[in-house]
């Protein structure tokens, strides 16, 4: 999968922005948040991305803040929540607004989102509200909870990704490397991480 991509703006409009990477130009979907804080035509970006692989086609989704694209894969894994969804759910409301709502369980700001019924709503803070209560905790112990966001977090998902090829359930290595980081801090290497998983088995 493409994690980012970094290159020369070639253009850019509400929807969508063309990256230039070695005379090859990515089409990225992005979210007004995005868009509104895109560099001029011409000038370097590096959007944080989703490839969406559908049988008809492939779409790249990008965004600029890595914790606006965490978010998004967090409302796109909720069921009834397609990428097209998220993307105009994050253009909607800012990041810390769509966590507020969810937090608090207000379906209703939900709600008023285009594309987004009742129940989607209800499922959204029913599925997301306790994980992002966690993050803001983990996030006012000064514990980042963004991948890519700063390198241990990219030890913990290179980690996780070799668990599970490993053959562990990801939920089960989620939690482990969780209880692991918690108490032995989040500066481990990913060969700690991993070897300190196949013992806790």
């Amino acid at each position: 999968m493409i994690a980012y991509v970094d290159g020369k703006l070639a253009y850019k409009d509400p929807t969508q922005a063309i990256l230039d990477v070695n005379g090859i130009g990515y089409e990225i979907r992005i979210s007004l948040a995005t868009y509104s804080k895109l560099p001029a035509e011409g000038e370097k970006a590096k959007l944080y991305t989703y490839q969406h692989i559908k049988e008809d086609g492939q779409t790249l989704y990008g965004f600029l803040d890595p914790n606006e694209k965490a978010l998004f894969m967090q409302l796109i894994s909720v069921s009834g929540i397609g990428p097209g969804t998220g993307i105009v759910m994050v253009s909607s409301m800012s990041v810390g607004e769509i966590r507020q709502a969810i937090v608090n369980e207000d379906v209703r700001s939900i709600q008023s989102i285009k594309g987004v019924g009742p129940k989607t709503a209800q499922r959204v803070v029913l599925e997301l509200k306790d994980k992002l209560r966690k993050d803001e905790l983990l996030a006012k112990a000064g514990i980042d909870t963004v991948p890519l966001a700063k390198a241990h977090n990219t030890n913990r998902s290179e980690a996780l990704a070799a668990l599970v090829t490993l053959g562990f359930a990801r939920a089960a290595a989620e939690k482990t490397l969780d209880q692991i980081q918690h108490k032995h801090g989040n500066d481990l290497s990913v060969e700690e991480l991993i070897k300190f998983a196949l013992k806790s088995h």
